[in-house]
């Protein structure tokens, strides 16, 4: 059995207690918050600290608090392998004195939405080969696949899944807004949302683009255009000009 300290109480935090409170071989020893609040539901069953000092140690410290707060929450932990979360930032940017390594799931993670760990891809990365394995078995016990990442690797997939998820997020939000505009329902765009995601996983992205743009449907681009408000305007031909440029020439 693994022991595990996790540090933190966002939204990766959380969904990790949640995972590892339900695995038989992983020992969720502590964890760290520096609200107590933040942790209420956890307490009865968990022990809770918001002291980095009274650490419990573990085989595998992991560290999921913001990117920014990294560097110096390491610094204070003296744990004997500590791991952070994040996909954009370097290994080296621990400050523990002892081993160092990288768990970092590759999903969009909220309080309010569970997820599947088994749908879920860990880019693993450590400083001493020998404790990859027990990263893998973390991932393995959470059901998860595996990949080893190195930091510059994981910052280029970072940006990447910056790309795929929250500006794909941010377009649905734009719609949102022309559908509430129109006292349209939202819902009404769904399965082409779904269908958009799924044709992913068959074509690669430029043999599945379809619209007007990859057409240069002049016409409909204008139309399209002339309604749309001016914030809205400059996305949609900055969008449009981007995918006749990378787009499958047809």
């Amino acid at each position: 059995m693994i022991s595990v300290v996790v540090v933190g109480s966002g939204n990766v935090a959380t969904h990790l207690i949640q995972a590892f409170s339900q695995v038989d071989t992983i020992c969720l020893k502590q964890v760290y918050t520096r609200n107590l609040d933040d942790l209420e539901t956890f307490k009865i069953t968990i022990p809770v600290t918001n002291s980095l000092d009274l650490l419990e140690e573990a085989d595998v410290t992991i560290i999921a608090v913001s990117d920014d707060a990294i560097s110096e929450v390491s610094s204070q932990i003296q744990n004997s392998f500590v791991v952070h979360t994040s996909g954009n930032t370097g290994m080296q940017q621990l400050r523990n004195s002892t081993r160092k390594g990288v768990f970092y799931p590759l999903q969009s993670f909220s309080k309010e939405k569970p997820v599947d760990f088994h749908h879920i891809p860990f880019c693993l990365e450590v400083e001493n080969s020998k404790d990859m394995a027990m990263l893998e078995i973390l991932a393995n016990a959470l059901g998860g696949s595996i990949y080893h990442i190195s930091s510059d690797q994981r910052k280029n997939i970072h940006v990447a899944a910056v790309f795929a998820n929250n500006f794909t997020n941010h377009m649905y939000q734009m719609a949102k807004d022309i559908c509430d505009t129109h006292q349209i329902p939202f819902d009404i765009l769904q399965p082409l949302i779904e269908e958009t995601a799924d044709k992913v996983k068959r074509l690669s992205p430029k043999d599945a683009q379809t619209g007007p743009a990859i057409r240069k449907d002049e016409k409909t681009i204008k139309n399209h255009l002339n309604l749309l408000d001016s914030s809205q305007k400059e996305l949609y031909k900055h969008l449009t000009e981007s995918i006749q440029k990378h787009g499958k020439k047809l």
